[in-house]
């Protein structure tokens, strides 16, 4: 799916597509040494309060649900134009009531941020924006997930697997059918540095990310 720039919401996919896609390249990144990172954390990550991403230095974002089947994305690419337009773009204008607002103000208040969507009742919405605007950052920040091929790219780079397993993968993140045994097999094949505790990581990912079926 290609993302427009600006960004439009309809070029963002279900939010439940975009979690899966963003979750698996997640649990496949984690590590017991990116766990303590803490808030200093960089790369793709999931925690209590959602997923994110963080290169250090062009782009972070964060997907949170918000219950409900509700969900917020923010965050900034440096191609952004949003904060530096004048006049200047109200990013909260017509957002629900359900936002963390307290947060995204904050955010706000340190010019940390370049734009909100929020997910309702199966669609996307932001903020309007001036036709001047050229564009916002969603399409280099949240492409690699969007569009489906550059997630398995990621797959691919995330852990070094073949095309098929990363199509298989994502297929059942997807479908929401993403099971242990799936990643502790994928993570025992590795010849790599990597211990029991990362396993135990790439676990604790999986499971806040509730990409397995439920009982």
């Amino acid at each position: 799916m290609a993302i427009e720039r600006p960004g439009r919401p309809e070029n963002l996919p279900a939010a439940e597509l975009l979690w899966a896609r963003w979750a698996l390249v997640a649990v496949l990144e984690a590590t017991a040494d990116a766990e303590s990172d803490g808030i200093h954390r960089t790369g793709t990550w999931i925690d209590d309060r959602g997923l994110h991403l963080d290169d250090c230095g062009c782009t972070w974002w964060t997907l949170a649900p918000m219950g409900g089947e509700r969900y917020v994305l923010y965050g900034e690419d440096e191609s952004s134009g949003v904060k530096w337009h004048t006049p200047a773009i109200d990013m909260l204008a017509q957002a629900p009531d359900w936002l963390p607002f307290e947060r995204l103000r904050r955010l706000l208040e340190g010019n940390e941020l370049g734009c909100v969507y929020w997910y309702e009742d199966g669609a996307w919405a932001r903020a309007p924006y001036p036709d001047q605007l050229g564009d916002d950052g969603l399409d280099c920040g949240m492409s690699r997930f969007a569009a489906r091929e550059e997630a398995l790219g990621l797959l691919m780079d995330a852990d070094p697997v073949s095309r098929e397993q990363a199509a298989d993968l994502l297929a059942a993140a997807e479908a929401y059918r993403l099971a242990s045994c799936d990643i502790t097999a994928l993570l025992d094949a590795r010849d790599d540095e990597y211990t029991v505790a990362d396993r135990q990581a790439a676990l604790r990912a999986l499971e806040r990310a509730r990409l397995s079926p439920r009982d």
